[in-house]
């Protein structure tokens, strides 16, 4: 049993590392460079500044499908309010805080990159449900009216894709869950998924692709020490400050979730094989 037990090890370790060479690759054959480890010395060390590195955004945009890429422009809109103009502005920002939106955003694209390849298909199929102009004004409104604070499925749908804005003390976004959300259709193909279909959508399928996304959220940011309070709350006396500009946080969201679809694409083709 105990040979199994390390055999099974083994085998879940060398697909991890196929999974991840497989991801990188993806990257290199895009021309993307991955950031490199963010650390507090980023604040007087401008080779590992964040904001220093090219922005890529093209790059980046071109890796997603039209429809996704509405849906990230939301999802940075979530994250960063009304401040994703003022790219050039520099904040000392949690460590922490940013990790776990980084590792948040990772799996926001994963589960973006599972919703948007049967959306596709179905778009080529052409299958979609049929929405007349006054039907899509009429989901539009409904879509508004949902994104109010507490707005029925939107906050379900909230809790399941963006757990780093729902679930989090503390958003990056200065106007609240919904600022700055544009309807989609993609979103709102989506919204009109079950809580039971919404729920296996957003979950990662293997034990080896979240072991990825800590691994690579922890080679960037580091090991966070994190510390209960006896109240339940998280102590934050001893999480570090980074200087980022507002640029250069949405260029590591966008890398964040451009991974997250990469890992969602490599998983399904070493499945397949």
């Amino acid at each position: 049993r105990r040979i199994a037990e390390v055999k099974a090890n083994e085998r879940r370790k060398a697909l991890e590392e196929i999974l991840y060479a497989l991801v990188v690759q993806k990257f290199m054959d895009a021309d993307v460079s991955l950031m490199p480890t963010i650390s507090p010395s980023s604040a007087t060390d401008a080779s590992t500044q964040v904001g220093t590195w090219p922005g890529q955004e093209e790059k980046l945009k071109q890796l997603h499908s039209p429809e996704a890429y509405e849906m990230i422009q939301n999802h940075l809109a979530l994250i960063l309010g009304n401040r994703v103009a003022n790219s050039n502005t520099v904040a000392q920002i949690s460590k922490l805080r940013v990790g776990q939106v980084y590792a948040a955003s990772v799996m926001y694209g994963y589960f973006l990159k599972r919703v948007d390849q049967r959306f596709q298909l179905e778009k080529t199929m052409k299958i979609l449900p049929f929405a007349s102009d006054e039907e899509k004004s009429d989901i539009e409104q409904s879509v508004a009216e949902e994104m109010r604070p507490g707005g029925g499925k939107a906050s379900a749908y909230a809790e399941q894709t963006h757990p780093e804005v729902s679930s989090q003390p503390g958003n990056f976004s200065p106007g609240g869950f919904g600022h700055g959300i544009k309807p989609s259709r993609l979103r709102t193909y989506v919204m009109a998924f079950d809580a039971e279909t919404l729920q296996s959508y957003a979950t990662i399928r293997s034990k080896e692709a979240v072991t990825i996304i800590e691994k690579h959220t922890e080679a960037l940011f580091g090991r966070p020490e994190i510390v209960i309070t006896p109240q339940g709350t998280i102590d934050s006396s001893k999480d570090e400050l980074v200087r980022i500009s507002f640029g250069g946080l949405k260029r590591l969201v966008l890398e964040a979730v451009t991974f997250g679809s990469f890992l969602w694409d490599v998983e399904s083709y070493v499945d397949s094989r």
